[in-house]
């Protein structure tokens, strides 16, 4: 995933797939807690994904806020 794609998308699409994120992230703690995870590094890609995905919501909501 990288920022082109997601500017591209709405914040709808955004504030969604931000949600999956988080939701992954808890999963991938869980696992890791219980020494159940695989890919170790997959924690850091969706840390940094989510960190893309707020960066662009931001973008979004101050060009929206200068335009009115």
């Amino acid at each position: 995933m990288n920022a082109q794609e997601l500017r591209d998308k709405t914040p709808d699409q955004l504030r969604e797939q931000l949600t999956e994120l988080k939701k992954e992230q808890f999963n991938l703690r869980f696992q890791a807690a219980t020494g159940q995870l695989e890919n170790p590094a997959r924690m850091k890609t969706v840390r940094r994904n989510a960190a893309r995905v707020l960066t662009i919501l931001n973008e979004k909501a101050a060009s929206a806020a200068d335009a009115e």
